[in-house]
């Protein structure tokens, strides 16, 4: 089994220029650090910007380009995502399939986010 991705976790978007953390919000207090579900894919809150933006599909990006006349433009990162994919549908938290770093989480301008940390070190002794 591939590591759950945890609170923290180190996440990169193709067509982002810099890494981020993933924020997992849970309702209670723990001592234990939070795994991410599926549905740990809300925009600005689990997955925060990549730093600028480079993909044309992008309609700032797109417009930014054009005004430099064909040059490609970068532009700050707003990820717009839905929930990740496909989800460990053996393990539920908090009522839906964790992520684990097999999973990805498209993006509305066609970048797709993945978890290049975990967040914790797994080690198979077997």
């Amino acid at each position: 089994m591939a590591p759950k991705v945890i609170d923290g976790a180190i996440l990169m978007c193709t067509f982002g220029v810099a890494p981020s953390p993933l924020s997992v919000v849970v309702p209670t207090v723990t001592t234990e650090t939070p795994s991410a579900n599926i549905l740990d894919a809300a925009p600005m809150v689990n997955i925060m910007p990549f730093g600028m933006c480079i993909t044309p599909s992008n309609p700032e990006v797109a417009a930014a380009t054009a005004a430099a006349l064909g040059v490609l433009t970068p532009m700050p990162c707003i990820p717009v995502t839905e929930v990740w994919v496909p989800g460990v549908p053996t393990v539920i938290l908090r009522g839906a399939p964790a992520v684990d770093i097999t999973c990805k989480c498209m993006c509305a301008w066609g970048g797709v986010i993945s978890p290049t940390f975990p967040g914790q070190v797994f080690v198979d002794y077997g």
